[in-house]
């Protein structure tokens, strides 16, 4: 090993010297360079070595330095220890693309990107960065070409892939347009050159596009490749051929109808119109187109993805400002319209009932809201999130069949996951109904087998308890409450919060309350004991019991929250915190 040591530093020596005597190092920084570069060389030849100890040796050798201040031996010392880093953790992608950041600034690029693609050849993400590079880089589409269909060899049906190998075949004949645009404005003669002009077109795009489409099945692909290709000017041909293939090929996907419909929008018919009333009734007109595609999509495919389209747009447009009342109007009412007969078709989703409730609410028409409130519960029984959104709109239109409705939510929906119901229901008992009903509905709770809901209700139930009858309630149905398990801290420190906000706190109520709390959270809340020490560290508590408070929390912590209260600890005795 030392041999091997000694032969790379005797290597050193010559370009060192060169340094010194061009003057970018002094005599002792390099013989301070020379000794610090012996010792990293060693721990790279120990048996047991780390690419930490392979990166800090190549951010000594200089990493950092300008170009015109490095000597070509060194960057090849640097990509050296790359190589050997690469080849010991081949799977290190972060390594490899570490040397390729390197590589751009100091060559070597292509045979880093080989190098690795040859390890990883099934990330296909490594390939469209080395396709890239070649193309931005270096400037040549023909390598990027190749990579890109080589790429394909190993990932024949990736969208990604195909995504950017179009798009690198538009980007390269923009160049190329570009470039014979310059030309003729500089009436330069090029010889017998010719820009070919199904290159000049966009041809090889279009093979790209037809090999893709010919394996990759689905609209959103095929509307993806359209998106990059409206990018492009010169693409309208394409863009055609594109489009006329989802007409022909894709009418059993929503997202085609979902396409050519919203293309309405943006089709132009006429001289533009000056008046906000003329632009508006244009509008509508263009709107109106939309709503024919989409109808005539659901003649051939009535689905709920496609009736998920249809009210989306209409929501869409819906929500766009408009100062003309009677656009507003057609608007709404082409969008009641739409959610009803999706919903009478049972192929309306669960979001849109939301949206369709708060219309209604808006229009006040509140015999229809608590109808269609009542009919999304019907559809999805067992949806939380239903159940949720249509007792929100029964209280806000002060129903009288809330209550039963709250008990039917609760007989429908998985118990696990009923939390948020019991919290509306308790938030709307407490604001309107009687006290005696509101315990009655938290002595129900109290009795739920879920520890989230019945914690919740403890909770709840102690700061109703004191709002409804002040401190004294509120002991009365902690007390009554201090065994009912399971807890949650905050049923404790609420309690404890109370006792504090009186105006003379007992330090005997303040010890069983954190005494109770302890019994429950002892063995993992270091937070907890802090407060403790701190209650008695303070004007009513006895500081001598603190030391007997101490030792219990460090026979009962465990794990890093001993750790983390001994450190507080310390902090808390220095008078820091």
């Amino acid at each position: 090993m030392a041999e091997i040591v000694q032969q790379r530093i005797e290597n050193r020596i010559p370009e060192l010297e060169q340094l010194e005597r061009v003057g970018l190092f002094s005599k002792k920084e390099v013989k301070s360079l020379l000794k610090r570069a012996t010792a990293l060389e060693y721990k790279l030849h120990r048996l047991i070595i780390t690419k930490v100890d392979f990166i800090a040796y190549i951010q000594r050798i200089g990493y950092q330095f300008k170009r015109e201040e490095i000597e070509f031996s060194i960057i090849s010392r640097i990509n050296n220890i790359f190589r050997r880093a690469t080849t010991k953790w081949k799977d290190d992608v972060q390594l490899w693309l570490s040397h390729i950041a390197f590589c751009k600034k100091w060559g070597e690029l292509s045979k880093v990107f080989s190098s690795m693609l040859a390890i990883h050849p099934e990330k296909p993400a490594l390939w469209i960065m080395a396709a890239k590079s070649e193309l931005e880089d270096r400037n040549s589409s023909e390598s990027a070409r190749h990579l890109f269909l080589r790429a394909l060899r190993f990932h024949p049906e990736s969208k990604k892939v195909y995504q950017e190998y179009f798009r690198m075949e538009l980007l390269h004949t923009e160049k190329l347009r570009k470039q014979q645009k310059k030309l003729e404005q500089a009436e330069m003669d090029v010889g017998g050159y010719e820009f070919s002009p199904e290159i000049m077109t966009g041809k090889l795009a279009e093979v790209v596009y037809r090999d893709a489409s010919g394996k990759i099945q689905g609209a959103d692909f095929i509307l993806s490749l359209l998106t990059i290709a409206a990018i492009f000017d010169f693409t309208k041909d394409l863009q055609d051929t594109i489009i006329q293939d989802l007409q022909s090929k894709h009418t059993d996907d929503s997202l085609t109808w979902d396409f050519m419909a919203k293309r309405e929008l943006g089709a132009t018919v006429g001289e533009e119109l000056q008046s906000a009333k003329g632009r508006a009734s244009d509008m509508a007109r263009r709107e109106e187109r939309c709503y024919q595609v989409y109808e005539e999509g659901l003649n051939s495919l009535s689905t709920e993805a496609m009736w998920a389209c249809y009210v989306s747009f209409c929501l869409e447009r819906f929500k766009r400002k408009t100062n003309v009342q009677q656009l507003k109007e057609k608007r709404q009412e082409r969008l009641l319209a739409v959610l009803q007969r999706a919903h009478d078709s049972s192929l309306l989703k669960e979001d849109f009932y939301k949206n369709w409730l708060q219309v209604l609410l808006s229009s006040g028409d509140s015999e229809q809201t608590a109808a269609v409130a009542m009919a999304a519960t019907q559809r999805y029984r067992q949806s939380v999130d239903v159940w949720c959104l249509a007792l929100q709109t029964m209280v806000r239109l002060g129903s009288g069949a809330t209550g039963k409705l709250f008990q039917d939510a609760l007989t429908h929906v998985n118990p696990k996951s009923s939390l948020p119901l019991w919290q509306l229901q308790v938030e709307w008992s407490m604001t309107s109904q009687s006290p005696e009903a509101t315990e009655a509905l938290f002595q129900r709770g109290l009795l739920s087998a879920v520890p989230a809901v019945s914690m919740e209700i403890k909770e709840k139930y102690l700061d109703w308890s004191f709002g409804a009858g002040g401190y004294k309630k509120a002991r009365k149905t902690f007390t009554s409450l201090h065994e009912n398990r399971p807890f949650s801290k905050a049923f404790f420190t609420r309690m404890i919060q109370m006792e504090k906000d009186q105006e003379t706190p007992k330090m005997s109520n303040l010890r069983d309350f954190y005494e109770r709390a302890l019994r429950e959270f002892g063995s993992t809340d270091d937070d907890l004991w802090l407060e403790y020490i701190r209650e008695e560290l303070g004007p009513s508590g006895q500081p001598e019991n603190c030391g007997k408070i101490h030792w219990r929390a460090m026979k009962l912590l465990e794990g890093e929250s001993v750790e983390r209260f001994t450190a507080q600890y310390t902090v808390l005795q220095t008078g820091h915190i």
